[in-house]
């Protein structure tokens, strides 16, 4: 890691009503809806949590407009029937359960799951001596492991907040375990700010 980028943020990856509550949300997921609630809600006391221990929070959302949408992602949506989410404006993509306070960061991805593709992102965590990355959000197997993924390859540690999180496709823990091998990421859960508001210890196993 370069010196100066010794910093940690939790990174909160949509949060959004579309992705957590209401009808969208409900048909979408294959589990229990109950669990999206208590993942948001789990969230939002890591939100609390990092503020608390003066850790910065950084929120990251999603707008899924069709004219934010490239040709393949319009294909996908053709072929299976999916109806964009998250539409500008919307109730869908207000945040749910969370809200960003006076300064703290907000970046949109348009129509893509990694976070590093939206404007500004990678940018604002040089500038702000960044180098590790917690994660909180949905889902965990789709815009956590891209933005994850990203991370790592750019040098950036990586941890997971296992209950401040969902999958969508594929069982909770496979994710997370896949994220742990791949990336080393740390997994750990909200209630223990002591290890995730801290860089990783060179030696410590994911």
């Amino acid at each position: 890691m370069n010196a100066g980028t010794d910093r940690t943020a939790l990174v909160v990856v949509d949060l959004q009503n579309d992705f957590c509550a209401g009808p969208v949300a409900a048909a979408r997921y294959p589990g229990d809806p109950e669990r999206l609630t208590t993942v948001a809600a789990t969230s939002a006391r890591a939100v609390e949590t990092a503020r608390a221990h003066g850790t910065e929070v950084v929120f990251v959302r999603f707008l899924g407009d069709p004219e934010h949408q490239g040709a393949a992602w319009r294909h996908r949506d053709a072929v299976l029937g999916k109806r964009p989410k998250c539409l500008d404006g919307s109730w869908g993509a207000e945040f749910h359960g969370v809200a960003p306070q006076p300064g703290e960061a907000v970046f949109t991805k348009y129509a893509c799951f990694d976070a590093f593709l939206g404007e500004g992102f990678g940018p604002y965590l040089a500038e702000h001596g960044i180098g590790h990355l917690v994660f909180a959000g949905v889902f965990a197997d789709v815009c956590v492991d891209s933005t994850a993924r990203t991370a790592f390859q750019k040098g950036f540690h990586v941890t997971v907040l296992r209950d401040c999180t969902a999958a969508l496709h594929y069982p909770d823990e496979e994710v997370l375990r896949f994220m742990g091998r791949v990336y080393g990421a740390r997994v750990t859960t909200h209630d223990r700010p002591a290890v995730w508001t801290r860089l990783p210890d060179p030696l410590e196993s994911p």
